[in-house]
């Protein structure tokens, strides 16, 4: 059942490779802890005891509560499936509650730091300076993943407009507005790209390597921490912490969180409102500071 389940998340949800490898990897761990505790129980017969006794078992393992959260998460959604395709009548995890859990607040950059890198900064005069630079700017200017900024396709921007098209998770599509000061980086760095590949040889994808292959996870984040590294302390300098910074940056300035939300491409609003915290600590800098009494 958990083939079946996956084979579902792969062809049916379209959800992304990082979340059918984590659900896949949590559901095979729930299968050996059940193997070990209760010999020849398929997963789909458990119940909310087994679950449970697998929770305790993750945590004396040192498993942080952040962690079983997800996981349990992954058994929902895996025995949701086997309820609603009438495998089993009743969904064990309805009795199984989450654990308490501190998530920390998301890093993100100072407007003076990245201000100071993205204008400051010498990047090269050629196709690998436009593109680590357009990398920096597409993060911060359109709030995009990771993954959808690997996966861009040339055809999807739209300089007039100033636009991108992307699909995010579970294969959902969603226009984004960025910069128009972008927009012109982006003619440059095409510019570039065809005097680099004379024979043609890059690909459909917007974002391209020194050989015009598809750019890759590690490549981005190399590219990502090389600059921040040179303009910032903070702890992280990935490129998820530029999404975080644009987030926290549009609602410092009073951007509204549900237009935040639909930029970012949450599908809950509990998912986008994590930045408010950011923005609260924001404010009570500004008070301190301003206030005789503070």
């Amino acid at each position: 059942m958990i083939d079946t389940f996956v084979k579902f998340l792969t062809y049916e949800k379209r959800a992304s490779p990082h979340t059918i490898t984590s659900y896949h990897t949590d559901l095979l761990q729930f299968h050996a802890f059940l193997k070990h505790h209760a010999p020849g129980l398929p997963t789909e017969k458990a119940d909310h005891q087994e679950i449970r006794a697998w929770i305790v078992d993750l945590a004396n393992k040192q498993n942080t509560a952040r962690s079983i959260n997800r996981k349990i998460s992954t058994l929902r959604s895996y025995y949701k499936f086997l309820q609603h395709r009438e495998y089993i009548k009743q969904n064990p995890t309805h009795k199984v509650r989450a654990l308490k859990a501190n998530y920390p607040l998301p890093h993100f950059v100072q407007n003076n730091d990245l201000f100071e890198l993205l204008e400051q900064c010498k990047f090269s005069k050629d196709f690998p300076g436009f593109r680590d630079r357009l990398i920096l700017e597409l993060f911060y200017g359109s709030g995009i993943r990771l993954s959808e900024l690997i996966n861009l396709e040339t055809n999807l921007v739209n300089l007039i407009d100033v636009t991108l098209k992307v699909r995010g998770k579970g294969a959902k599509e969603r226009i984004i507005p960025f910069p128009k000061s972008i927009a012109t980086l982006i003619e440059h760095y095409l510019e570039a790209k065809r005097t680099f590949f004379t024979n043609d040889a890059s690909n459909h994808f917007l974002l391209v390597t020194n050989k015009g292959d598809q750019l890759y996870p590690m490549m981005v984040y190399r590219t990502v921490r090389k600059y921040l590294d040179q303009y910032t302390t903070i702890d992280k300098r990935s490129p998820h912490v530029m999404r975080h910074t644009f987030a926290t940056h549009l609602l410092n300035n009073g951007a509204d969180l549900h237009a935040i939300k639909d930029l970012l491409g949450h599908a809950t609003l509990a998912a986008t409102q994590v930045y408010t915290h950011n923005s609260t600590e924001q404010l009570k800098k500004v008070f301190e500071q301003a206030h005789p009494k503070a």
